[in-house]
Parts: C-alpha cells; sequence; structure tokens
C-alpha cells in the first residue's frame, strides 16, 4: 500500500455517516435529483413535495425537513455521492426499498430526459437495494407511463 493509498484509506474511515432510516430514504431521493451535477431550487422543492406526501415524513414540520436536507447536502457535498448513496443504501429498512426505487425512478423521469448519470444511478441502486430486475424494470415502466403527460 503506497503513502496515497493510506491516506485515501484513512479518510474513508473519518467519513463514517450514520443515517436514521427516513434520512436514508430521503439521501436516496436526494442523489438522484443530484445525478446530473447539480441541483436546482425547483428541484429541491420537488423533493421536499414528494418527501412531505409520504407516510414517513407526514409527521416532520418543514423547518425539521429542510435541516434534514441540508445536513444530507452538506454530506454530499463534502463526502461524496459514493459515501451517502452506501451509508443510506446500508440502513435503509426492507419495507421501504421498492418505495425508494420507485419515487427515485420517478425523480428521475420527471423532467423527461434520463442523463447517463441517472441512468447509472438507477442500475447501482436497484442492485444495492437487492430489488429483482424484473421488479426495477416494472417500476421503471410505470414511471415512465406517469411521466408522460
Amino acid at each position: 500500500m503506497g503513502l496515497f493509498d493510506k491516506i485515501a484509506a484513512g479518510r474513508k474511515q473519518q467519513s463514517d455517516v450514520t443515517l436514521g432510516p427516513a434520512e436514508a430514504f430521503a439521501a436516496i431521493a436526494l442523489i438522484a435529483v443530484a445525478a446530473d451535477g447539480y441541483i436546482t431550487d425547483s428541484e429541491g422543492q420537488a423533493i421536499s413535495t414528494t418527501l412531505s406526501r409520504m407516510q414517513l415524513f407526514r409527521s416532520y414540520p418543514n423547518d425539521v425537513m429542510r435541516k434534514m436536507i441540508d445536513r444530507l447536502l452538506s454530506i454530499l457535498q463534502r463526502q461524496g455521492v459514493e459515501t451517502l448513496f452506501n451509508a443510506a443504501t446500508a440502513i435503509l429498512p426492507d419495507d421501504l426499498r421498492e418505495t425508494a426505487f420507485a419515487v427515485t425512478t420517478d425523480i428521475v423521469l420527471a423532467d423527461g430526459d434520463v442523463s447517463q448519470e441517472e441512468e447509472q444511478l438507477l442500475n447501482d441502486l436497484y442492485r444495492a437495494l437487492e430489488i429483482s430486475e424484473e421488479l426495477a424494470v416494472k417500476i421503471i415502466d410505470v414511471m415512465m407511463i406517469k411521466n408522460k403527460g
């Protein structure tokens, strides 16, 4: 192991991120919005709206939701997508995995254009969440129908 490898390994150990189940779900949605390299104000608002409609986030006041998103954005900016993705997919409960994939797919398809980075994210996500390819294809198909109009 070279000197730079030791430094990188040390930084990875320092970058342990702890998330709760709701934060993990929100992190995955946030990563979807950021997959193309930036987050617009309208995309940020879309995440808040999408999450606030869910039972999981019904009890979250707007200021708590905003603080959670700000914390996740900070992790994303300081430690990178991979760190946040790994932390989120590791902690996400089994009963939220399919829902997280569906919401993420909906976010990715909402603008009618799927970038290569967004496609890669969906591929990585269904594998990390251990969703069958058959179900992932069904979810994508339904979300494509939903987002046509």
